[in-house]
């Protein structure tokens, strides 16, 4: 059976003028010649993605869509009509995201966050804007410090949502986060706290002492661009560390600290430098 919105493996069991018929008689569906590879012929196996024309009629394609049914992209709004916005994800009919699947009305021109869902009844593919709705319960597997990735897709005034390893929704609260980030960036992340509702919280950084390493790295970069010191200590403002290291004043002490016993830089009351 034809998977609607997903990769199929598929035989190809005739040759038309217009393209290859794959799959047999009772469940085939069309290949047009421009995406056959060459030399392809009947009896050959093919990885295709099959999705619906304009007149609702699965067909195949060997060209790579941006999200197949179930995941999450960030794509672009190509065109708007009274029925929705269309999508660029990779194919030559755009994708559409129905009014009453926006969460905000959609823009031409720009790029939002969707899901990926397949109509059962119709076995049209359309996509969806209202990401938290459409994410799954936290698995009860998932523990502190566990390595996700991450899919920025809206900001709140206590932090930054989203989408974790393509499944859940988790947020990274503005005072753990200190890198800069709009929708549609994607990081590799870890899991800082699981709530007992099931939510969870998120950082960049690994929590804990495994940070210290990639801190101690991000402190001796800045050192490094600075001409090998800075006019930051234990006893600088929380901003000026911010500002300069990206992270907050506790982690900068850490990384600090292991530097220091290392041997790596020398602490003066007026900042640190890197040992020469």
């Amino acid at each position: 059976m034809l998977k609607i919105g997903k990769y199929n493996e598929l035989v190809v069991e005739r040759e038309v003028d217009f393209g290859f018929y794959l799959n047999p008689k009772e469940d085939e569906v069309l290949l047009p010649r421009k995406y056959a590879p060459p030399g392809m012929q009947p009896g050959d196996t093919l990885k295709v993605f099959v999705y619906t024309d304009s007149e609702d009629r699965p067909v195949a394609t060997t060209l790579q869509p941006k999200a197949v049914v179930g995941e999450f992209a960030f794509l672009k709004v190509t065109d708007v009509s009274e029925f929705g916005a269309f999508l660029d994800w990779g194919l030559e009919k755009d994708l559409l995201v129905p009014y009453s699947e926006q969460k905000v009305r959609m823009d031409l021109g720009k790029k939002y966050v969707v899901k990926v869902f397949l109509d059962e009844k119709t076995g049209r593919v359309f996509a969806g804007g209202r990401i938290a709705r459409y994410c799954e319960p936290v698995p009860k597997q998932w523990q502190v410090g566990q390595a996700v990735d991450l899919l920025i897709y809206e900001t709140t005034p206590i932090g930054i949502m989203a989408v974790v390893d393509g499944r859940c929704s988790g947020m990274l609260h503005k005072g753990d986060n200190f890198e800069p980030l709009a929708i549609g960036d994607q990081r590799h992340g870890y899991i800082s706290k699981v709530r007992p509702d099931g939510r969870i919280d998120l950082m960049l950084r690994q929590p804990g002492y495994h940070s210290i390493t990639a801190s101690s790295r991000t402190v001796l970069d800045v050192l490094a661009r600075g001409g090998g010191f800075m006019p930051c200590h234990d006893k600088s403002p929380p901003e000026l560390i911010r500002r300069h290291f990206s992270m907050s004043k506790k982690e900068f002490k850490r990384a600090v600290g292991n530097l220091y016993k290392a041997g790596k830089i020398d602490l003066t009351d007026k900042g640190i430098r890197i040992k020469s």
